[in-house]
């Protein structure tokens, strides 16, 4: 039987962030193997002025059941990343682009 994999959580972060709709959170977590490779990860932006759907999650990435996949207002859809540096980098953006929106 092959030896399971160690993970360590290396972020652990929660952030307000203030939104044209309201007050929001910016949550990101990372957990990393032996190597320092990111096997495992959750990004989520929560405003529930923007939707009450999903616990207010408006936007939210992570690789739950082996897949990485989108979630947007309460719909979720795969998606491919190069790495997770990309990925959080498009993630922040769209944050910041939905932080503006009206409720």
């Amino acid at each position: 039987m092959p030896a399971k994999r160690t993970l360590r959580k290396t972020v652990d972060e929660r952030m307000l962030i203030s939104c044209a709709s309201g007050m929001g959170i910016v949550r990101e977590e990372v957990w990393e193997d032996d190597a320092g490779v990111v096997a495992r990860y959750n990004l989520a932006f929560v405003n529930p002025f923007l939707t009450s759907i999903d616990n207010g999650r408006v936007l939210g990435y992570d690789n739950a059941h082996g897949e990485h996949h989108r979630h947007f207002y309460g719909r979720t859809e795969r998606v491919s990343i190069s790495s997770y540096e990309a990925l959080t980098t498009m993630f922040y953006e769209e944050v910041e682009a939905l932080r503006r929106k009206p409720r």
